[in-house]
């Protein structure tokens, strides 16, 4: 199942952890952040303890939106979309 995580983290060395577990699990930077992929329903599961470790909740945030490939294909990218700095190819393949 593709899945996109998206957050909002004060700290930049938390901000970075999490980053960084959203890579070391398979996943693709699309912005600063936000993060897209195929993760199965336990990876996913792992990814959410692992942020929801690192972060502070009273200040951070973090979404994981698990979506089917049917809703993938009706995305609009509007304007510039991502920085395709911080993009792979295999992200840019999904979306072209």
């Amino acid at each position: 199942m593709l899945v996109w995580v998206v957050y909002d983290i004060v700290e930049n060395k938390i901000r970075k952890k999490v980053s960084d577990s959203c890579k070391n699990i398979g996943l693709y930077r699309v912005q600063k952040s936000v993060f897209l992929g195929e993760l199965n329903a336990n990876k996913r599961d792992s990814l959410a303890l692992q942020c929801e470790e690192l972060i502070d909740a009273d200040v951070d945030s973090v979404y994981i939106f698990p979506m089917d490939e049917q809703s993938f294909k009706q995305v609009k990218l509007i304007g510039q979309a991502f920085n395709k700095d911080l993009v792979s190819d295999e992200v840019i393949t999904m979306f072209f």
